[in-house]
């Protein structure tokens, strides 16, 4: 059992990530429809954002919903942006308590106007907040992403503001929607899926991976420190040998 003091001994990721996975199929074994399980979701990102900000992580990104997300039952969309809008106006009390600023990464300008304009207003009354960041990965795809960080280079290169020859990662960093966020450290998964849908593909290159079995709506603070403490028992070589990390 890992509690929030054995974690506290070791270093912390800077940056977790999150696929918050199984809201469906959590409701759907309590006789549920799925917008059930999504309501009680919410329950968890508050907890797990709460934790994380005390625990004193840096940057915390959610996988809120995602490009591919548009095709699920019209019914479950209106859902889910009606939770999102509902969430943004009642937590933004708990993100000011807790110095936590919120910002958001992804296509947002094409979400419905009404979850965009509270999505801008929270950022912006959070602006100045310094304890961690929270991104919520909204209308959110890595490889739209990578895409149109290809297409905002290859107009850079076309009209001479910048040369094919100084591209490095450095450039392509800050062209993503990530581009003032570290790499992730750590990538959590719920529900005992082991895939990662689409999600910070470049940023994880070398985030440690963690997939539980539990459903999101019972991701506890409990859960949470597990999945850091399985973080700091691992090696991170980062191409190295052991021997030189040593």
């Amino acid at each position: 059992m890992s509690s929030k003091y054995d974690i506290l001994n070791h270093p912390l990721p800077k940056h977790i990530a999150i696929i918050m996975d199984g809201n469906g199929r959590w409701a759907k074994s309590k006789g549920k429809i799925r917008a059930f399980g999504h309501e009680n979701g919410t329950k968890s990102v508050r907890t797990t954002v709460e934790s994380c900000a005390q625990l004193g992580i840096e940057h915390l990104t959610l996988y809120a919903f995602s490009t591919e997300n548009w095709k699920r039952p019209k019914l479950e969309v209106k859902t889910l942006m009606r939770l999102l809008i509902s969430s943004l106006k009642k937590e933004i009390k708990t993100l000011q308590k807790n110095n936590i600023r919120l910002n958001a990464i992804g296509d947002i300008k094409t979400l419905p106007t009404k979850v965009y304009n509270e999505l801008i207003h929270v950022a912006d009354a959070t602006k100045s907040n310094t304890k961690m960041t929270l991104n919520l990965a909204l209308n959110y795809g890595s490889r739209d992403e990578l895409t149109q960080m290809v297409q905002k280079i290859g107009e850079k290169i076309k009209n001479n503001i910048i040369s094919s020859e100084k591209i490095d990662e450095s450039v392509i960093n800050q062209h993503l929607y990530t581009r003032n966020l570290p790499d992730v450290d750590l990538l959590i998964r719920t529900s005992g899926e082991q895939r990662l849908s689409n999600f910070l593909l470049w940023q994880i290159a070398y985030a440690e991976l963690y997939f539980t079995e539990v459903f999101w709506p019972d991701f506890s603070d409990e859960d949470l420190y597990k999945a850091i403490a399985s973080y700091q028992k691992r090696e991170r070589r980062f191409g190295k040998t052991s021997e030189q990390l040593n």
